[in-house]
C-alpha cells in the first residue's frame, strides 16, 4: 500500500506534478483506500476496470482483493510507472494487471476478460462523460463505485423533484440504480482539493420499459434539462419540432405538458421517446402508402 511518503517519493522520482488540466488528486490515505475497495464489493477473480489509477494506490488494493484489474491511464509516465510499482510492491500480483495508455473518453475495447466493474477516482473535471461512456461503451459492466467530487455525487444519485437533479441523474438512472455510500474528506488527497469527495455506487438493470433506445431517450432528457425552468410543452418543441408537437407526443405519452422535466424520472422520459418514434414511424407508413 502506498502511503503519504511513498507517494511524494515517486511523484518526485518521476517528476509528476499533479495538474488541474487531468484533474489529479491522489488519494494518500490507506484506510481510505480499503474503505473504496470494501464498498466496491469486488469479489476474488472480478474482472475490473479501473480508471485514472495515477500512481497506483486504488490498484494495488484491488489486485489484493482478488481483482483480474485493467488499468487505463492516460498520463503515459505514470501509466509506465504503474506495473512496476506492482511488481516492486506486491510481485505475485503483477500477473493479473493490464495498463492501457489511453484517454477513458476515447475508449471503445478493450483485451479479455471484459469488466463486470468499474472502480474508480475519477478526475473531477470529466467525471460524469466519463462514467457514463464506460456503462455505454462495455454493457459487461454490471456494478461499480466512482470516487467523484460531493456536488457531483449528489447529482448523480439524485430523484426526481430534487433541486439538484438533472441530466447526469436521468442518464445514470437509465443503466440502473445509484446511491452514495460515503464522504471522503479533502484531507486524504494530494495535492489536496477544494472541496469534498463523495462515493457513489451503482449497478446496472433492466432498461426502462419501451422500445426506445437510449440515444432517443438521452436526446429527450437533453432537450428537457437544456431549459430546466421551461414547461415541457416549450422545452421540448426544438426536439419535437414546435411547441404543438411537443404537446401531442407529450398527452401521447401519458405526461402533462405543464410538468417540468425536474419532476419526470427516466421512465418517463423512455416514454416521452418512444411515442414520437412511434409518431415518426406512422407518419413514414402513411407517407409510404400515399
Amino acid at each position: 500500500m502506498l502511503g503519504p511518503a511513498e507517494i511524494r517519493e515517486l511523484a518526485g522520482r518521476l517528476g509528476i506534478r499533479p495538474t488541474k488540466a487531468l484533474g489529479q488528486n491522489f488519494v494518500h490515505d490507506p484506510n481510505t483506500i480499503r474503505r473504496i475497495v470494501r464498498a466496491a464489493e469486488v469479489t476474488p477473480g472480478e474482472a475490473v476496470l479501473e480508471v485514472g489509477p495515477g500512481l497506483g494506490s486504488l490498484s494495488l488494493q484491488l489486485l489484493a482483493a482478488g481483482a483480474e484489474l485493467t488499468a487505463v491511464e492516460i498520463d503515459p509516465r505514470l501509466a509506465t510507472e504503474l506495473p512496476a510499482t506492482v511488481q516492486a510492491l506486491a510481485p505475485e500480483l503483477a500477473g493479473n494487471l493490464r495498463v492501457l495508455t489511453a484517454d477513458a473518453l476515447t475508449v471503445t475495447a478493450l483485451d479479455d476478460p471484459q469488466p463486470t466493474a468499474l472502480v474508480a477516482n475519477l478526475p473531477y473535471n470529466v467525471a460524469v462523460p466519463v462514467l457514463l461512456h464506460l456503462l455505454a461503451a462495455f454493457p459487461t459492466i454490471r456494478h461499480g463505485l466512482v470516487l467523484v467530487q460531493l456536488e457531483v455525487a449528489d447529482r448523480l444519485v439524485a430523484a426526481p423533484g430534487s433541486k439538484v437533479y438533472g441530466v447526469p441523474s436521468a442518464k445514470l438512472a437509465w443503466y440502473g440504480p445509484a446511491v452514495r455510500v460515503g464522504l471522503v474528506p479533502r484531507s486524504v488527497f494530494w495535492p489536496v482539493p477544494n472541496v469534498e469527495s463523495g462515493l457513489v455506487r451503482f449497478s446496472r438493470a433492466e432498461q426502462p420499459p419501451g422500445s426506445a433506445s437510449r440515444d432517443q431517450v438521452f436526446a429527450v432528457i437533453d432537450a428537457a434539462f437544456a431549459q430546466r425552468r421551461k414547461m415541457l410543452r416549450s422545452a421540448l418543441a426544438g426536439w419535437a419540432g414546435s411547441g404543438a408537437a411537443a404537446e401531442a407526443v407529450l398527452v401521447r405519452a401519458g405526461v402533462d405538458p405543464t410538468a417540468r422535466g425536474e419532476t419526470l424520472d427516466v421512465t418517463a422520459f423512455a416514454r416521452i421517446a418512444e411515442a414520437k418514434a412511434a409518431e415518426a414511424k406512422a407518419a413514414d407508413a402513411g407517407a409510404a402508402e400515399s
